[in-house]
């Protein structure tokens, strides 16, 4: 685990304080020089929409239309390749079989798998699974890590030096390996956990090997588990949500940090880190934890959870950020894109309900659709205009903690369903991209005239 972080002296404390203080100060902007100049921060338009920066064929994600340059709020809609992902859904349900690795494959090659095809594939991600001689102890078990996004990223970099072809970024060589990604993902974020939970939580270590036959779902609970036992609805259920987080169109933060890497034609595993380390923020991946930690401070503050009246009071103080974080948001309502409804969350929901059914949670479960109701009714009387509704997070988080499931895995699972949305953009900046993405940013500072070392003089800290 490495030797202790030095010991910062009195003097580099004083220095770094004084420093971080100028730091700020030369690098803030007025907000109305944004106004000024048109600046789509955050590469949003002033009515919150995207600015659009490409075009994608492989996810299609969509809240609103725009008519007469006013944003309309429609039901949400989630198509991957062009199809409606409560038609994937439903399809594979029905069947009473797992989903994701079809998913995966139509990502990858914009269509449904015929039957041998689809075997063929599971095939080749079991023959990938199993992480190259070495790898575990070397890469993983000698150097863990307190965050297991942390450790995935340092995998995937890693990987690099185990690819006797890394820099290949034919479409053949960047396939096979997103392929090996793919399905090395839940194996390394799993022996992450172990490893992080052995040598910073105390616990027994534990490496159990993927077995081929079992489904992404099956594989990944039984290798994050001690007795590496599960039950067929812990499975379908996990695996439902890999597959209603697999694709989210080239806009999210991760996807685009993926295309802008990629642009200037980096090998796989870079392109890939820089999508996890996207991924590991609390702003895009993170945001289930948020609901999961708000949700608890709530169980916690109201009495009954059945006073509507109490519930409402309390989000409205959460709201104007008395409480809690004191941010003044409602995690879990409210999207980007997503208005009216957010279809992952329609359909997660309702398979929460099954669980929580055979969990004996029930009472829970109704906590949580009593804050969806209330979320919603108090931002809407908030922010006028303005329509919300529960995003997939909110109820993915309440999903993890009845399948058992840590919370510090909650990003890292988001990260093995989304390597496949990840892999099939990958491919197509390399195919379609061409150009180097370079957005324009406006120099505001005044020209300055260089002042020699000997006649400068000390300016605002003694230290820096």
């Amino acid at each position: 685990m490495g030797s202790p972080r030095r010991a910062l002296s009195e003097f580099e404390k004083r220095y770094l304080d004084e420093g971080a203080v100028l730091a700020v100060e030369c690098n803030s902007i007025d907000p109305e020089m944004y106004v000024r100049y048109n600046v789509k921060r955050g590469l949003r338009n002033a009515d919150g929409t995207g600015v659009l920066v490409g075009l994608t064929p492989i996810g299609d994600v969509h809240g609103y239309i725009v008519d007469d340059n006013e944003k309309v709020p429609v039901e949400g809609r989630l198509r991957y390749r062009g199809i409606e992902v409560e038609d994937i859904v439903a399809g594979f349900q029905k069947d009473k079989r797992h989903g994701f690795n079809e998913v995966v494959y139509l990502l990858l090659f914009g269509h449904l798998p015929a039957a041998g095809q689809l075997e063929h594939f599971k095939g080749m991600l079991d023959a990938c699974r199993e992480l190259p001689e070495g790898f575990t102890e070397n890469m993983i078990l000698k150097s863990p890590s307190r965050d297991v996004m942390n450790k995935l990223a340092r995998s995937v970099l890693g990987l690099y030096s185990y690819d006797e072809n890394p820099e290949d970024i034919s479409i053949k060589n960047v396939l096979r390996q997103c392929i090996e990604l793919i399905s090395r993902f839940p194996t390394m974020v799993a022996y992450g956990y172990q490893a992080k939970s052995h040598y910073y939580n105390n616990k027994s270590l534990f490496i159990h090997k993927p077995l081929p036959g079992l489904s992404t779902a099956e594989n990944f609970l039984r290798m994050i588990r001690a007795d590496a036992k599960y039950t067929a609805l812990e499975a379908d259920v996990l695996d439902l949500a890999l597959v209603l987080h697999a694709e989210h169109g080239g806009g999210n933060n991760s996807a685009f940090a993926l295309h802008v890497v990629s642009s200037a034609d980096t090998d796989t595993y870079s392109a890939i880190a820089a999508a996890v380390g996207s991924l590991k923020g609390q702003k895009h991946g993170g945001a289930n934890i948020k609901v999961a930690a708000m949700m608890e401070y709530l169980q916690k503050s109201i009495k009954d959870w059945d006073d509507e009246e109490e519930v409402k009071e309390l989000l409205i103080r959460l709201f104007k950020k008395k409480v809690f974080d004191r941010k003044g948001l409602i995690y879990g309502i409210g999207h980007a894109v997503y208005t009216k409804s957010d279809p992952r969350a329609i359909i997660l929901k309702e398979k929460a309900r099954a669980l929580a059914i055979a969990k004996k949670r029930t009472s829970e479960f109704n906590f949580y659709k009593l804050v969806e109701r209330l979320g919603v009714e108090v931002l809407t009387e908030a922010r006028p205009g303005r329509v919300f509704a529960a995003n997939v997070d909110f109820y993915s988080g309440l999903v993890y903690d009845m399948l058992n499931i840590p919370r510090e895995l909650y990003v890292p699972i988001f990260a093995v369903s989304r390597i496949a949305g990840w892999s099939a953009h990958r491919i197509q900046e390399i195919v379609s991209g061409g150009k180097i993405i370079r957005p324009a940013y406006k120099s505001i500072t005044e020209k300055k005239p260089y002042t020699p070392l000997e006649e400068r003089e000390v300016e605002k800290t003694q230290l820096v």
